[in-house]
Parts: structure tokens; sequence; C-alpha cells
């Protein structure tokens, strides 16, 4: 073997530290305008926030509890984030792998017989066999380039599972909510329907007493009609958000059913502290992918970059040739070769590659920072929303009190003749209307507190790893 080959692939593998492409960075929070608070909130804000991996438990319904649990476990859009982390590992192992050489055996055997009786060959068998190993040095870092934006493609994914279980939670909760505002709304709709029937009795009494004309008794039947057309459009709004929280929680529609027997209140989340839009940040896994994404982008520079300049691969055999089995293991020969590769005329493939990267990592910058914005402008929306409907609520608490004791003096007053019965209508109306408004204000508010947890980034922290990940396919 030339003494000067060692030498030479030492002081090439001594350069083999440099890499090439820029360095992945992200924008800090100040260059992106983040503010030290949230403007729309008059809540305590600090950084050490209160735990918000389960903030579910805040509105104490074991119900809500259960569904949520059961969606974090079983949803099948969980399940398929989950699968995507999988092959998002798988890929980082075999980007990995081409960081080493790689080695191959081979055997094989042969037989040589003469032919005829007169053959002055004679029968004898050969066995041959063989390692051959590559290698491809590293000169100018695009493989530490294309390991370090596998590692962030793995990151992107495993958050945007985090996402995907944040959302499942999110959305069990909000049609949670939907479904006991049915039942709630069904509920006072049978209960002004049971009220307008006494109504329609009285209008009947007085009808056949002579003491009014047959125009209150159309408009009492007409309120009745009416108010019990509203009973099966309530219905169909309760079966849709059951049927939803079923196959959220991956089972068939009509699993859960049984859970909202008897009927419950809305349930209500108890305020708490809100984190200070620094912690939210870095609480949301859709942020984190974003940035993950942007980091494997402009790791993928370096991978083109490198693309630019020579490559030198390292290939050696060792073989072995004999008449004897019990001899393979004694080498006969062997080799050892190197070879450098480097890009002459390419008609500007190459930079081309590299310029349509460096845009992609552009797009992944503007990305990110548009994602950090959504999340500030969800978080105070959310807080808005709770402030307005917390006020609006408690305007129609005050409304609905004064509209029931309404609607209990025009009955009694319109039994004693002293009004007609078109202030009877309006009051019963009002009553039906304002009732609703209640509580369509109340499953608001409920809502919007999920809304804020939703845009805090809590809820993923302690979901239980999905199926998806451990198990074997079919």
């Amino acid at each position: 073997m030339n003494s000067r080959l060692p030498l030479l692939l030492l002081s090439v593998m001594a350069s083999a530290g440099c890499t090439v492409g820029p360095e992945p960075t992200t924008p800090s929070p100040e260059s992106l305008g983040v503010p030290a608070r949230f403007q729309s909130s008059s809540a305590p804000q600090a950084s050490n926030a209160a735990d918000l991996a389960d903030w579910w438990d805040t509105f104490d319904d074991p119900v809500l509890t259960r569904l949520v649990e059961q969606a974090l476990a079983a949803n099948s859009n969980i399940d398929a984030a989950g699968a995507r982390v999988r092959q998002a590992r798988a890929a980082l192992k075999s980007t990995r792998a081409g960081s080493w050489p790689t080695l191959e055996f081979g055997t094989s055997a042969s037989r040589l017989m003469g032919v005829g009786p007169d053959a002055q060959i004679p029968d004898r068998t050969t066995y041959d066999a063989g390692f051959d190993a590559r290698y491809e040095l590293d000169l100018f870092g695009g493989q530490r380039r294309a390991l370090q934006a596998s590692a962030a493609d793995l990151a992107a994914v495993e958050a945007t599972l985090h996402s995907t279980q944040l959302t499942i939670a999110a959305e069990v909760a909000l049609n949670y909510v939907d479904a006991r505002l049915a039942q709630r709304q069904l509920a006072i709709a049978r209960a002004n329907l049971s009220s307008q029937d006494e109504t329609l009795q009285i209008v009947q009494w007085r009808v056949q007493a002579g003491l009014v004309g047959a125009l209150d008794l159309e408009q009492a039947r007409q309120l009745r009609a009416q108010t019990a057309a509203t009973v099966p459009l309530r219905e169909q709004a309760l079966s849709s958000a059951l049927n939803r929280l079923s196959v959220l929680t991956g089972a068939a529609p009509g699993a859960v059913d049984a859970l909202f027997t008897p009927v419950a209140p809305i349930p209500m989340a108890v305020a708490g502290d809100i984190s200070v839009p620094a912690e939210m940040l870095r609480r949301r896994p859709d942020v984190t992918a974003a940035e993950r994404t942007l980091v494997a982008e402009t790791a993928r520079i370096g991978v083109r970059e490198a693309d630019l300049y020579p490559s030198l691969g390292l290939a050696g055999s060792l073989n072995s040739n004999t008449s004897n089995w019990g001899d393979l293991t004694n080498a006969s020969y062997g080799s050892l070769a190197a070879g450098l590769t480097a890009p002459i005329f390419q008609g500007g493939r190459l930079r081309a590659a590299v310029e349509q990267q460096r845009a992609a990592a552009i797009q992944a910058l503007a990305v990110y920072r548009d994602t950090v914005l959504v999340a500030l402008e969800e978080s105070e929306n959310a807080l808005v929303a709770i402030s307005v409907t917390e006020r609006r609520e408690g305007e129609l608490a005050i409304a609905e009190e004064a509209a029931r004791n309404a609607a209990v003096l025009a009955r009694s007053q319109y039994q004693a003749g002293i009004i007609d019965f078109f202030s009877l209508l309006d009051s019963e109306r009002s009553l039906l209307t304002t009732e609703t408004s209640r509580a369509a204000a109340h499953a608001d508010r409920a809502a919007a507190s999920v809304q804020l947890y939703k845009a805090l980034g809590g809820g993923w922290e302690n979901a239980p790893a999905p199926r998806s990940l451990t198990s074997t396919f079919p």
C-alpha cells in the first residue's frame, strides 16, 4: 500500500469539520412585536401561571372530564398524528444511518466438472467470500445539516401531535357545551309550551263564556304552535352534539348518549391567572411546530450548498477464493480505494436548488411569524369574549327575572280582564326569548373559557401516548 495514502486520508478527515450553510436560528419575541402582557385582561399575568395541562378539571364536571380523557386516548385524528410521529422517527434513523459506513458480505460456491470419459480437468469445487465497505466523508457538513433538518422535522411533527391533542380536547369541551345548551333550551321550550297550554285553556274558557272573541283564541294557538316548532330543532341540535362527541371519543354515534341522563347544567370554569404572552408562545405546540419547521428548512440550505463542493468516497474490499470451505477465513486479496468527485458543469441546477431552498426557508419564516401573531390574536379575542359574555349574561339574568315576573302578572291581569290578550301574548313571547338568550349567553361564556384555554396552549401535556406509536399493522 502506498505510504502516502494514510497521510492523505488523515488530512482530508481533519478538514471534514467544515459545515456550509447558515446556522438555523429563530427570531426573538421582541423582534416579532410580542408584548409583555395581554392588553385585554385585567387578571393577574405572570410567567409562572397555573398549570393548564388539565384545564377541563376547572369546569368541575365529571362527565366532561370523562369525555375529554376518552377522546385523548381513542380519537382517530390523534392516532393518525401519532403515526406521523412514528414515520418521522424512522426517517431520522434513516438519515442518521447515512453517517455510518456500509458493510456488505457475499459468498458463493461453484462446481467445475469434466465432460466425457477422457476429460483432462478433474472435478473440483471452489468457494468465494468477500466483504465490501463504503463510506463517504462529510467534507462540508451536508450530512450533518441533513441530520439537523431531520431532527427538526421530528420535533415539528411531535408538536403537531400535541396541537392535535389540544384541538381535540377543546372540541370535546365545545361540543359538550353545545349539548348542554341544547338540553337547557329544550327544557325552556317545553316549560313554555306547558305554560302556553294553560294559557290556551284559559282563553278557550273565556271564549266559551263570551268574555273575549275568537281572535284571542287564534293568537294563543299561534303562539303555542310556534313554541312547539322549536322543540324539534332543539332535539336535532342535541342529537348532533351527542353524535359528534361519540365520534370525537373514537366511538360510533350513540355511544355517549347515556352520559347525558339526567340533564345537567352548562358547566362554567373557575377563572385563574393568565400566563404572559411569552409563556403562552412557549406552550403552544403550533408555534413550536412552525419554529421547528423553520429550523429544518434553514438547515436544508446547507444540504443543498454542500452539493456544490467536492465529495470524497472511500471503498474497500476483502476477498477469499479457495477450494476448501474451512480456508475462507484466510483472505486471499484486498483493496482500498478513495475517489474524489466534484461538480464541473450542471447547467445551474445545483445553484438553483440552493436558491429554491432559501425561498423555502423564507416561506417558513413568514409562516412562523404569522403563527405567532395568530396565537396572540386568538388569546386577545378569547379574553375579550370572556369579558363580553360575562357582562351580557349578567344583564340577561336581570331581563329574565323581569320577563318572568311580567308573564305572571300579565296572566293574572288577563284572567281578571284588566289587560287584553295581546299584552299577555307579548309577555309570554318575551319570556321565551329572554330565557333562551340567557342560556345561550351562559353557553357562550363557557365556550369563551374553552377558547381561552386552547389559545393559551393547554391540554396536551398530560395526554396519553397515541396507540399508533406502538401498535402493529394490521
